[in-house]
């Protein structure tokens, strides 16, 4: 009977020791027919096509939806946006902000999708769905001219910008497969 009991408490304790679980959404934000606003939806567009992930990662092409993205934070744990965000730098200058820095710089002009990304984020955490950990990876646009395409500056980003939310999900203990 011993061996039983010592089973289960070994089971136990190897269960609680385990990890919380994770939900990550990396979404992409921007407007494709605007140049270099259409960023954060090439790199979403860029990994759904080149990696395949855990079922416990969604990546999504949030376009200008906003607040209607409200119910895709609810069950997420851990949240990566990706954007062309207004650094003052020159075009191509990468940035990376976390966890409260985000709504700190959403005080000032950041993202062309500011309210939208503001107000999604203060309604998230109003309705107590606020994501736990959150990162920002953005660009500095070029151009943000109704125009389709990215400037050659932002479009040498994508490859470095996609290496950077790989990392942010291995950090958290996620792993990608490229599809070969």
């Amino acid at each position: 009977m011993s061996l039983i009991w010592t089973r289960l408490f070994a089971n136990k304790a190897t269960v609680s020791s385990m990890p919380p679980h994770i939900s990550v959404l990396v979404l992409g934000i921007g407007n494709l027919v605007m140049g270099d606003d259409g960023f954060g939806v090439i790199v979403a567009q860029k990994l759904q096509q080149s990696y395949r992930f855990p079922d416990n990662v969604e990546i999504m092409d949030g376009g200008t939806l906003g607040l209607d993205l409200l119910p895709k934070l609810e069950n997420i744990t851990n949240l990566v946006l990706v954007d062309a965000v207004e650094t003052g730098e020159k075009a191509g200058t990468c940035i990376r902000l976390y966890g409260q820095e985000l709504p700190i710089a959403l005080e000032t002009k950041v993202s062309p999708h500011q309210m939208g990304l503001k107000d999604l984020l203060a309604v998230s955490e109003l309705m107590g769905h606020s994501p736990q950990e959150m990162v920002l990876i953005g660009v500095q646009p070029g151009s943000i001219e109704m125009e389709i395409g990215l400037t050659p500056e932002v479009a040498a980003q994508l490859d470095t910008v996609i290496a950077k939310v790989l990392t942010e999900l291995e950090n958290w203990g996620i792993s990608a497969k490229p599809i070969v």
